[in-house]
């Protein structure tokens, strides 16, 4: 009887594993692609495709397309949304260098991008180089990813985007570019390196229009002639109004660099490039990223005479030897808006101004209201200016447990609404400053090799942690 009963327990053990394995196999779909390939073949390992046209025709919800080494000369163009459960994934296969290349691509006018997901749901582009696309044309728009229409749950991962390039004096080129004509929801642009890119008026990374939620992650934006990474409002591109601006996100843990307008065609020989910039978004956290070698480190405003950039959290950012600023919130005159109820706090600002532009470590411009600038550790650049304010219209801005660093044989200059002080509690008591704020040594490990850590018996410590 127990030899009866093993065998019926060991054949009920193998229906399970038979019926799970057919899930499994249900559950995950694999679509093959290489460059020795046919479109004429089933898809599979040993029988790819040929083409990412044909693999996007066929990857319907919870479909994998491995795309193998090589250079693809073509477009990818998603045609099909996933589910919650079954995403698309595009992805490199092993980890093997796959080129989507636009060399053969020939200038057009409008929207051009080498891989365009629109109006689609549940996608994922994974492990991917994107590169070599160009234009002469004022008129049309190059992008390595677009994403646009009402496409929501979108991922974006491990990607190379790079030598996206506009020539045209006042053209236009994206690295990558989330368009929310209609609304979109959880977009998620992680562990991608998007790098030496001629944009011409546009932006390395971008996100714009009717967007609700999105994470920009662990990404390196760098060696680029125009703003890093870009939340932008009410520029007309949301079919509505009245939800047209980027909200309810995070950017984290970002590495920009070298990003500079100068030179730039569009822009001649100014240095207003934003290493991080919100244009008019609303609740975005701003957090532990790495700004340094651009034109401004982070800036917070809107382009947009009466709008505001609204409860923006700009925490616990290291931003040095930037050329122009290292923070900068407010229009940069009386016709565009403005910052409001955000917060500037435990930011590390070193040696900004690296140019003598005269917009120091923190820049406070037009229209500036209800904002917290507290417990930032604040270094003097070239122009000795720690804080630049040369408008007399900020409103109830609390500055609070700041520290400002006294260095040997340095003075220090504050400008507030106007006036410029050398004298710090003058300063102090024309900001309102509180009482907890000093002017003195903060005690870094290392900072000519940027290491800002403090050390133990710095007087920082209880200022601002």
């Amino acid at each position: 009887m127990k030899t009866i009963y093993f065998i019926l327990l060991a054949a009920v053990a193998m229906v399970a594993v038979f019926v799970l394995t057919n899930k499994e196999e249900k559950k995950v779909q694999a679509i093959y692609v290489a460059t020795n390939g046919s479109d004429q073949n089933v898809g599979t390992k040993s029988k790819p495709f040929r083409t990412l046209k044909k693999a996007a025709s066929e990857a319907n919800a919870g479909t994998t397309v491995f795309i193998r080494k090589g250079d693809y000369h073509e477009k990818l163009v998603v045609k099909h949304s996933g589910t919650n459960s079954k995403p698309i994934i595009f992805k490199a296969y092993n980890e093997e260098k796959v080129v989507l290349s636009g060399k053969n691509i020939k200038d057009a006018e409008g929207d051009t991008a080498l891989v365009t997901i629109n109006n689609k749901n549940y996608v994922t582009i994974s492990g991917l180089t994107i590169q070599d696309l160009s234009t002469d044309l004022e008129d049309e728009t190059v992008m390595g990813i677009y994403v646009t229409g009402t496409s929501s749950h979108i991922t974006l991962e491990n990607n190379n985007v790079r030598h996206i390039e506009t020539y045209a004096d006042d053209g236009n080129a994206h690295g990558i570019a989330i368009y929310g004509t209609g609304t979109i929801k959880d977009i998620n642009i992680v562990n991608n390196t998007l790098e030496d890119l001629k944009l011409g008026l546009s932006e390395s990374l971008v996100l714009n229009g009717n967007i609700d939620g999105f994470k920009v992650e662990n990404n390196i934006v760098r060696r680029s002639d125009n703003i890093g990474i870009d939340l932008i409002g009410y520029e007309g591109t949301s079919n509505d109004k009245k939800v047209d601006y980027v909200r309810n996100g995070i950017v984290k843990n970002n590495i920009v660099y070298e990003i500079s307008s100068y030179g730039n065609p569009a822009y001649g020989e100014d240095y207003s490039a934003g290493g991080i910039y919100v244009d008019g978004g609303k609740n975005i956290t701003i957090e532990k990223n790495t700004v340094y070698k651009s034109d401004i480190g982070i800036e917070a405003t809107s382009e947009h005479a009466k709008k505001y950039a609204d409860n923006i959290k700009i925490i616990n950012n290291t931003i040095y030897e930037n050329f122009y600023t290292g923070i900068s919130i407010g229009g940069y005159d009386e016709e565009r808006g403005g910052t409001i109820n955000s917060t500037i706090s435990q930011n590390i600002l070193y040696r900004n101004d690296t140019k003598g532009l005269d917009g120091g470590q923190l820049l406070l411009q037009y229209d500036t209201k209800n904002n917290v600038i507290e417990r930032n550790i604040v270094t003097a650049g070239p122009s000795r200016i720690f804080i630049s304010n040369y408008f007399a219209t900020n409103q109830k801005n609390k500055l609070q447990k700041n520290i400002f660093h006294k260095e040997k044989g340095e003075t220090g200059i504050w400008i507030w609404k106007g006036e410029e002080y050398i004298s710090f509690p003058e300063f102090l008591k024309a900001s309102k400053s509180d009482e907890k704020s000093r002017y003195i040594d903060p005690k870094y490990q290392n900072a000519n090799k940027y290491d800002f850590r403090l050390k133990k018996d710095s007087p920082a410590k209880k200022i601002v942690f």
